[in-house]
């Protein structure tokens, strides 16, 4: 029996059905589930063609979506690309995540309206776009209704996707905006009207449209590259791994989900995925172990919560960190390597420590050898150090990603279960839009959030506040820093936290202390990342 068996698959599903059923995801079947299928494939299709053909795509051709001459050259608009993105995840973000719990089982009429708003959002800026974007500073009654439209179509998919607490902070943004005036004079400003407010996060890209192309290249394409390996069983490899090589100890319980959470995070880059699939097959060793819920449940939390550190897939704010810098993503990857290893490295002593303290029993897993697991499995290692050498040799992150998707394809058929036929990669490229579907409805709403502090200048009232606070301390500023991300990360998934502190709180460690602009960013991703599994 191999570890990653050591738990029935029936219990994992239960789990992982249990977390979806909380996060109110549909199970989708019948025509649901081929529109599903269909779209998910298109919508990956589409940023893959997008990525790599820069900015042409499809439609082009037939003059379907219009291009703009700009000194002798015609391109299209990024706008174009983003809002198509956006609204091919709005539409099957209503069609996954339902508005309230007692309609998930079924398609409810107001989510097949969203969609068609979501439509109607792209192409009323589609049918006329030349037009349209010379009105940005003047916008029409009908620019301004669609521009609301999609602004409340923005917030109720971050409802259904993060939660509440997110929409409420852009609404609350919003109406910072428009009532500047009557502010406390410590943030007040002059304050905007509601039409240039709308025309700014709906037909600029300063607003919800500003960062969404991030999440339709680089983004879709690693949650693809993700699915890809998932599907060739990469993530049940390095469990299996993982048990072998630490499960025979009498720390090997804690050490092992660690080692695990490591292993499987690189290939998944998500701290949820990776803390529901390994805790259904960890959780009853640390409790046969001897660790009670709470501390079986916090191991597999910190060392899940990880996953969004370790290289070389990252989570979406890496993505975001190396835009923003304007830095390769494997110059991301080399920052991110130290601050993982430590990260881990204080998991494994307090694991340690609490062994001790405990005192844990040894737990005898039933794992093949570490030979036979990589003479049957090594190709795994090969699809990661690929996409890590195509960046060394100079490639972009996405076509790095791109032919490390390539590669893993083809190095799959090393194994002939884990060969990865055109029907699992047709499943793998609809998983890997959905999987983006969260992603590219919270970097739209930080979208917003950002607009409205660049906008208002309040991003620089904060920052310095900051540091009148820290008063020319670094320590006492980065500690003030990262109290305000820790409050960040109560409420806002770690995408939304590290937009939100980057115009706040960057410029005070940048500007005001001489950070250099790298490790300003990662100090702000890193607690980021720690303030999801930060009290209460």
């Amino acid at each position: 029996m191999t570890a990653g068996v050591t738990v029935a698959d029936a219990r994992a599903q239960e789990l992982i059905e249990q977390f979806e059923t909380e996060s109110r995801t549909r199970s989708l079947t019948g025509f649901w589930g081929r529109f599903a299928l269909v779209g998910g494939v298109a919508t990956a299709l589409l940023a893959i063609y997008y990525a790599m053909a820069g900015a042409p795509i499809p439609f082009t051709s037939i003059q379907l979506i219009p291009n703009v001459v700009l000194y002798g050259q015609t391109i299209t608009p990024p706008q174009i690309y983003n809002l198509l993105f956006l609204g091919a995840t709005l539409v099957l973000t209503f069609l996954y995540y339902p508005a309230l719990q007692r309609w998930r089982r079924r398609v409810h009429p107001l989510d097949v309206a969203l969609m068609l708003a979501s439509v109607a959002i792209v192409l009323y800026v589609l049918l006329d776009f030349e037009k349209i974007v010379y009105r940005v500073a003047s916008p029409s009654p009908a620019d301004f209704a669609f521009g609301l439209g999609a602004i409340a179509l923005v917030l109720e998919a971050t409802r259904r996707t993060v939660g509440w607490h997110l929409s409420a902070l852009v609404f609350l943004c919003l109406a910072y905006a428009y009532l500047g005036g009557i502010m406390p004079p410590l943030i007040r400003h002059r304050g905007f009207d509601l039409d240039d407010i709308v025309a700014q996060q709906y037909l600029s890209l300063d607003g919800m449209l500003s960062l969404v192309y991030i999440a339709g290249s680089f983004i879709i394409l690693f949650t693809i590259y993700g699915a890809i390996l998932e599907r060739s069983g990469a993530g049940k490899f390095f469990i299996d791994l993982s048990f072998a090589l630490t499960g025979r100890k009498r720390t090997g319980a804690g050490r092992t989900v660690t080692l695990a959470s490591f292993l499987l995070g690189t290939v998944s880059g998500s701290g949820v995925a990776t803390t529901v699939t390994l805790g259904s097959i960890a959780y009853p060793m640390l409790k046969r172990s001897g660790y009670d819920r709470e501390t079986a449940g916090a191991v597999l939390s910190a060392g899940g919560i990880g996953a969004v550190l370790s290289p070389p897939v990252l989570g979406a704010a890496a993505f975001l960190m190396a835009e923003l810098l304007r830095i390769s993503y494997l110059e991301v990857l080399v920052m991110a390597t130290v601050p993982t290893l430590l990260y881990y490295l204080a998991i494994f002593l307090m694991i340690e420590v609490d062994s001790r303290k405990i005192g844990t029993r040894e737990v005898i897993v039933e794992a093949p050898g570490v030979g036979q697991l990589m003479r049957r499995g090594w190709f795994h290692l090969t699809s990661l150090v690929a996409i890590v050498a195509f960046m060394a040799l100079g490639m972009t992150p996405i076509l790095a990603v791109f032919w490390a998707i390539v590669f893993a394809i083809a190095i799959s058929f090393a194994n002939r279960d884990a060969a990865m036929y055109p029907r699992k990669i047709v499943a793998s490229l609809a998983e890997g839009t959905r999987g983006v579907l969260s992603v590219a409805a919270t970097i739209a709403a930080a979208g917003m959030i950002v607009g409205v502090l660049l906008q208002t200048g309040l991003g620089l009232k904060v920052s310095n506040l900051i540091l009148a606070v820290g008063q020319g301390n670094l320590l006492l500023t980065l500690f003030v820093c990262g109290v305000i991300l820790w409050v960040l990360g109560l409420s806002l998934p770690i995408t939304a936290s590290y937009l939100v502190a980057v115009p706040t709180v960057a410029p005070a460690l940048i500007t005001g202390l001489g950070i250099p602009p790298p490790a300003a960013h990662m100090f702000i991703f890193y607690y980021a990342v720690l303030s999801e599994v930060s009290p209460p």
